[in-house]
């Protein structure tokens, strides 16, 4: 069996699960800085990496994604440490290779997503990123991935760039778009025809990740399902974005009492504005009825996001031992051991 055979069967069969989202994680945890969120985690604290792949493994998700997200030659420049882009890349590979080997049916995944240096005036610039893609995809494939993952983009031209890269390596293909709060792909092409497009490349799955939360993210999901017949793929941020702030750039929070340094909520001040996990679990639901079989969470995501998308389409996941269980909680409980003057206080506490 062919790796494109093997993802688009498991696809045909059923729910796919991909967690996404290693940025803001790992930022939280310690390991990189916010505004550069640059992927050193993978050289300088390769463990903290695995165990986090290891969490969303356990969470349910099928796909390990090396993170290489930021990781291209670019971004390397802007912090001067061009001189690690191949390591980084190599040793995000390798961790990411490791953990899915542990998961028999897991799936590796190469990473390419937005250099942020695209520009559709400027050819040299295009072949700039073409070149970037190019060795990113080629170490991929050297270090035995099993698929390619392109993702986040906002300019329709990069994303098919992207998308023909990643095709050459003969692995199947994801490439999921982020339009940003103009409704439309950057350099002015819709996005249902970015995404029809992209299906005409022989992309595998096609669809829609970061940026925008579920209540922004799911009118487009509808019609790009409608509009394309390959696989279609969701991976939203976990927060409350709105049809007036419909990605994460833009949220406000009137009631923060401390506004965040840089005057935006976005990235270091968005924890208000969070989903909680049953939101994050009907999106997933809604979005699997609408024929949606590629599923996950973007940045924001943690394994308890990941479990509550995975258990939304009827799975279960290692984690899915510790799901809650408020029939032995002291105050909201029923157990029959639990001590009746103290579950009263549930309602007054």
């Amino acid at each position: 069996m062919t790796a494109t055979n093997a993802l688009t069967q498991r696809l045909d069969a059923g729910p796919v699960i991909c967690a996404e989202g290693f940025l803001f994680e790992l930022e939280k945890r310690g390991y990189l800085s916010a505004g550069e969120f640059v992927p050193e985690v993978a050289l300088e604290f390769p463990d903290a990496l695995r165990s986090l792949h290891v969490d969303f493994q356990r969470a349910g998700s099928d796909i390990v994604e090396a993170f290489t997200y930021n990781g291209h030659r670019e971004k390397m420049r802007v912090i001067g440490k061009e001189d690690l882009l191949e390591p980084l890349n190599r040793a995000a590979l390798q961790i990411a290779r490791s953990v899915a080997d542990a998961k028999p049916g897991n799936f590796m995944a190469g990473n390419i997503s937005n250099s942020n240096i695209w520009d559709p005036a400027d050819e040299s610039k295009q072949a700039e990123v073409r070149a970037m893609f190019a060795e990113m995809v080629a170490w991929a494939v050297e270090e035995g991935a099993d698929l390619i993952i392109g993702e986040t983009f906002y300019f329709a031209g990069e994303a098919i760039a992207a998308a023909e890269v990643a095709k050459a390596s003969g692995l199947p293909v994801v490439l999921t778009l982020a339009p940003m709060g103009f409704q439309e792909m950057a350099d002015g092409v819709g996005i249902v025809e970015t995404a029809q497009r992209l299906e005409q490349l022989s992309v595998d799955v096609v669809g829609l990740n970061c940026f925008r939360g579920p209540a922004t993210m799911l009118p487009w999901l509808k019609e790009i399902r409608a509009a394309v017949s390959c696989h279609v793929g969701a991976l939203p941020i976990p927060y409350r974005t709105t049809e007036t702030e419909p990605t994460f750039f833009n949220l406000s929070d009137p009631r923060a009492e401390v506004a965040s340094p840089h005057g935006r909520t976005f990235p270091t001040a968005l924890d208000p504005l969070q989903t909680n996990r049953y939101e994050i679990g009907a999106f997933a639901k809604e979005a699997f009825d609408l024929g949606v079989n590629y599923i996950g969470v973007c940045c924001g995501a943690t394994p308890m996001h990941i479990r509550e998308v995975a258990e939304a389409v009827g799975l279960t996941t290692d984690a899915s031992r510790f799901s809650e269980n408020m029939a032995n909680h002291f105050m909201y409980g029923s157990n029959e051991r639990l001590a009746d003057n103290v579950v009263a206080l549930g309602d007054t506490a």
